[in-house]
């Protein structure tokens, strides 16, 4: 079962989700959160698998896998990562954690953390496999004095990848290099991969991951070699247990689009100022609905002048008293806005003038990206968004599909707008063949929104099991070879155990911003 205990300084939000009792809200994190010292956009990306699917976790661990966990635990390793949980949306298949820097997303079989700016995240791993080990009683090694825990959970799958830094010289523990990374990584696992995708003068990729049924390192000693159990399961067992297998990992796809170089006007939206002024604007425009809505009601009064027992009076006279159609807050917008006298009155509400969910609502709605997977068509999906101080944003959503008996999955988004460095990111695991669009229409929505001089696209798909034919990857990059606006640089195609990789980079035909900036080149 899900622990659905939630800590004392928490709350939930009163303002953000209507609809949304499941959201809670950590007070104390904003405290001095300033996204000014947050130079590094380009996030770490951390999967780690513990079983390929939610329906067939290995014994002994716990029916619910991961999502037992407090999240004071998870609050525990994230300090060892360096960030801070703003809030958290609990649904009925992930738990989605929105980070002071970036997210987390816990499955019953899988967790997934990405981190920006100078965090450690791969400081959190040896923890996470700890914790999966003492908490969800996944199978799992004993003490290792190199991992620095007491235990280790035994994954299935690990994945690990980001874009190259743009300041690197400034990263802290094993995120110095990638070279440092991949010692890091095979400290843990044996038989681990280490990629780099795209230009190594120019904009790249790197990703290291392991082969299905992962194996730590090093082994136990002797003296305390772990007893490995075989399971004699019935037939029929295993064979549900491999279809369970077949049906999460074989949908398994995750698309990224790493965007840099972001135009002024459309970075301008992710900005406190301009967002509380969009606020306004708005809030003023829905008290003057209210008010016009109000005459028509206080008009109907009229027809009840015969009732019995109803003391009549002049209408008319209390509406041109309350309503004054002279004022037409509609022409006013918010470069320039003058509210008048009875607008005065009014008090606009503090959340809408400061950094946190309230505002990050507004931005999410007035930029398009709570429209890139509509309520129209997904009626369960639940934003979770937040803008920072003097600007930044971040969101998650969670999106469960909308036919009986579908996944419940995720899209995020995070937002550095400053000229100098700017860079947004946006993640989604939900299938193309769930939305019904082509994964070119969703990344032409998505660069809509930023116009970026320059972005990448990456899409992580699982293979059909029936087929390995390299063709069939190389057939699905062509769908979206053309974006408007942009042409295609680079592309690139990657045959991997189990997952075919696209890797692709564009640059917008009227940019004039020049070569990459490369603060980190190659290995």
């Amino acid at each position: 079962m899900v622990n659905t205990e939630v800590p004392k300084h928490y709350t939930t939000s009163p303002s953000s989700f209507n609809g949304t009792p499941l959201l809670t809200i950590n007070r104390e994190a904003p405290i001095d959160l300033d996204s000014t010292n947050s130079f590094e956009g380009p996030e770490k990306l951390l999967e780690v698998w513990f079983s390929a699917s939610p329906l067939c976790l290995p014994e002994p661990s716990t029916p619910g896998g991961l999502r037992i966990v407090p999240s004071e635990v998870w609050k525990e390793m994230l300090d060892l990562v360096n960030c801070k949980v703003l809030s958290v949306i609990e649904s009925e298949d992930v738990d989605a954690y929105l980070l002071s820097e970036s997210s987390m997303f816990v499955f019953p079989h899988k967790l997934i953390l990405k981190t920006c700016g100078t965090t450690t995240l791969l400081s959190g791993l040896p923890k996470i496999l700890e914790i999966a080990a003492l908490m969800a009683k996944f199978p799992h090694s004993l003490a290792n004095t190199l991992r620095g825990t007491a235990t280790a959970a035994i994954p299935y799958r690990v994945f690990y990848s980001r874009k190259n830094f743009l300041f690197p010289d400034r990263q802290r523990g094993p995120h110095r290099s990638w070279r440092d990374e991949v010692k890091s990584l095979d400290r843990l696992f044996l038989g681990g991969s280490a990629y780099m995708i795209g230009k190594m003068n120019g904009e790249h990729w790197y990703l290291y991951l392991t082969e299905p049924n992962t194996m730590l390192t090093p082994p136990a000693t002797p003296e305390r070699e772990q007893t490995v159990k075989v399971l004699h399961l019935p037939e029929a067992k295993l064979r549900a247990k491999a279809q369970a297998m077949e049906v999460d990992e074989g949908q398994d796809e995750t698309l990224e689009i790493l965007m840099t170089d972001l135009e002024p006007e459309n970075a301008e939206q992710f900005y406190l100022d301009h967002a509380s002024a969009v606020a306004e604007g708005q809030y003023f425009q829905q008290a003057h609905k209210a008010r016009r809505d109000a005459r028509k009601q206080l008009g109907s009064i009229n027809d009840m002048e015969d009732v019995e027992g109803f003391e009549a009076f002049k209408v008319d006279e209390l509406v041109d008293h309350i309503c004054d159609d002279s004022v037409d807050v509609f022409s006013n917008n918010s470069d320039g806005y003058s509210p008048s006298a009875w607008e005065e009155e009014l008090t606009f509400p503090q959340e809408l003038t400061t950094e946190g969910h309230a505002l990050g609502t507004v931005v999410s709605d007035s930029s398009g990206l709570s429209a890139v997977y509509p309520r129209s068509r997904y009626p369960d999906a639940r934003v979770d968004a937040y803008l920072f101080t003097p600007c930044g944003f971040s969101a998650n959503g969670v999106v469960p599909s909308p036919e009986a008996g579908g996944s419940t999955h995720y899209f995020t988004v995070h937002v550095t707008p400053e000229a100098h460095c700017s860079y947004a990111s946006f993640e989604t695991n939900v299938p193309a063949s769930q939305t019904g669009r082509e994964t070119a229409d969703v990344i032409q929505q998505v660069v809509g929104i930023f116009r970026p001089g320059r972005f990448s696209v990456t899409l992580f798909e699982a293979k059909d099991a029936m087929d390995e034919d390299f063709n069939v990857a190389k057939k699905k990059s062509s769908k979206f070879e053309g974006i408007q606006g942009y042409r295609r640089i680079d592309r690139i195609v990657h045959d991997l155990e189990g997952y075919d990789l696209i890797f692709k980079y564009y640059e917008r035909f009227d940019w004039e911003g020049g070569a990459p900036r490369l603060g980190e080149v190659g290995f």
